[in-house]
């Protein structure tokens, strides 16, 4: 099995880093911390925040735009301009201690976002759902926290990382109104949970493990473990592919943690 060790790419710490984006068409970076609500970017050196005033589960770049979808607590927001408008309102989807967790387009542009709880009050409980064309739907009820998500390079395949059964699922994906069925545990993870993912053009999922200190590279057909990155932050909590193909881009958390560089950001080149 193959071993890479990640490097550092930003030194500055991030309560819970997540939803990390690379917009090639704009050469920018993005990512959030989720519990300070904060919305990051990384264009030409110069680096940028916007604070919604509460919780942001992801930030999602809107294609052939500057702007994102931010999944937050009460609603979905468009933000563009500096400044964010609410596009949905999820307070009759939504419990009141819930929040989003994670989101990303699919292949048709609808956006698939999860639900977690918000608090310590309550125990692990979410969803996950679909925005398309103004309308919301579950597609998967009784997730403990809804995270990662990926799909297959043919479209048949959908992958979801839920972090608390400590397992990726892989369901049958229809591209034509975005449902999932079939339901089956790809792989399970041992000595940390499953959060964060993407995948590459051979169909093999990269999961980020929390508590783990690493990403794990994962066969999509099989789930066999055939690499894995060291990343020197306890919490790693996501990866996305930069334009090359080649390099990961990878955040972290670091909220209750005092090593050097928990909550930091980091880069790995990969096969």
């Amino acid at each position: 099995m193959k071993k890479y060790q990640a490097k550092v790419f930003d030194t500055s710490k991030h309560s819970l880093g997540e939803s990390p984006f690379y917009d090639a068409s704009l050469g920018r970076y993005s990512w959030v911390d989720i519990t300070k609500g904060r919305l990051w970017t990384l264009k030409d050196g110069e680096k940028a925040c916007f604070e919604l005033g509460q919780p942001i589960g992801a930030a999602v770049p809107i294609p052939g735009s500057e702007g994102f979808i931010l999944a937050a607590m009460d609603g979905l927001y468009k933000y563009e301009n500096g400044k964010a408008e609410l596009m949905q309102d999820l307070t009759g989807t939504f419990k009141s201690y819930w929040r989003s967790n994670d989101a990303k387009l699919d292949p048709k542009g609808r956006l698939f976002f999860g639900a977690s709880v918000a608090d310590d009050d309550h125990e692990a409980e979410g969803a996950l759902f679909i925005y398309d064309n103004g309308n919301i739907r579950c597609l998967q009820e009784n997730t403990k926290i809804s995270n990662g998500m990926a799909w297959s390079k043919d479209n048949k395949s959908f992958f979801f990382s839920d972090s608390l059964e400590y397992a990726v699922f892989k369901y049958d994906y229809n591209i034509g109104d975005g449902s999932i069925t079939n339901r089956r545990k790809l792989f399970e993870v041992e000595n940390g949970v499953s959060d964060g993912m993407c995948i590459d053009a051979d169909d093999n999922i990269w999961v980020a493990i929390w508590d783990g200190s690493r990403i794990e590279k994962r066969d999509g057909e099989t789930g066999e473990k055939l690499a894995e990155i060291e990343v020197p932050a306890k919490h790693v909590s996501s990866c996305t592919f930069l334009d090359d193909g080649k390099t990961l881009f990878i955040t972290s958390a670091g909220d209750g943690l005092d090593g050097e560089y928990d909550g930091c950001l980091f880069t790995c080149v990969v096969d």
